[in-house]
């Protein structure tokens, strides 16, 4: 090799690894990638592929705590429930004070019917995180599930206290004190719910079976008429309203009402 080229051959084998590993960082992709990516699919109901996601991060970064959240949400998602207490039990364990991780376990734990172990996990997510109103919300519906309805109303009225816009929690505090025969105050929160949410259909269905019990019967028409309106395929509601018709003395309405809520339950 002549002398003239040496030095350049010297500097281009000196930049050699640095090139390299320049070309490697430049096609790698990070957790943090992946994670981001993962989310990305998620939120489009791409589960499959977000979890593929989450996987290769953890396999890159098993110390993340977020990551094991994040892919617990998305089995979670898919009714991969085992999965998913696996997943954020996890998180718990790389993260013990990680309310949202102990929340959404509880969440997976309700839908497999454990309400003792969802209500435990709800309980610690409210010790952690006292100013969430669905951590109350969530462990109120366990409660209820349970019959536990005065414990249910207390939480229930505490997410309200966080959240006083929060529809669905007065709603669900009007069915457990239906439950207790509280008709006034199922009423009360019903119309409270309905309100804030005109277009949430239970609560005008649990108003009206409230309006119903008080004998209240106009009132309670309005209220399934209106659960039809929004919710038209639900036969039982044709049926309590053709009973309510037929308490009035309107046969003919009546039959029309059993009629349809049999063509809608033959469907």
């Amino acid at each position: 090799m002549s002398a003239k080229h040496r030095p350049t051959f010297l500097i281009l084998l000196s930049l050699l690894p640095a090139l390299t590993l320049s070309g490697l960082a430049f096609g790698q992709q990070t957790a943090k990638d992946l994670v981001t990516r993962g989310d990305a699919k998620a939120a489009k109901g791409d589960l499959d592929d977000a979890i593929a996601d989450y996987s290769k991060a953890i396999e890159l970064d098993p110390n993340d705590g977020d990551t094991y959240y994040d892919r617990g949400n998305a089995k979670r998602e898919k009714g991969d429930l085992d999965d998913a207490i696996a997943d954020y039990s996890k998180a718990i364990e790389l993260d013990p004070k990680d309310a949202d991780a102990y929340h959404n376990r509880g969440i997976a734990k309700n839908d497999k019917g454990n309400l003792d172990g969802a209500i435990a996990d709800y309980s610690k997510a409210v010790e952690l995180n006292p100013k969430n109103a669905a951590t109350y919300f969530n462990r109120g519906n366990a409660k209820r599930e349970k019959g536990d309805l005065d414990d249910a109303i207390a939480d229930y009225s505490k997410a309200i206290e966080l959240n006083p816009q929060y529809a669905i929690a007065y709603q669900n505090r009007g069915i457990a004190k239906w439950s207790k025969h509280d008709l006034d105050g199922a009423i009360a929160d019903c119309t409270k719910a309905i309100e804030l949410n005109p277009k949430h259909p239970n609560a005008y269905m649990t108003r009206g079976i409230a309006r119903k019990d008080k004998g209240y019967l106009d009132g309670a028409i309005a209220d399934f008429s209106k659960f039809i309106e929004l919710n038209p395929q639900f036969a039982a509601a044709y049926t309590l309203r053709g009973d309510v018709k037929k308490d009035q003395g309107d046969q003919a309405g009546a039959d029309a009402d059993f009629a349809q809520a049999a063509k809608i339950g033959g469907k």
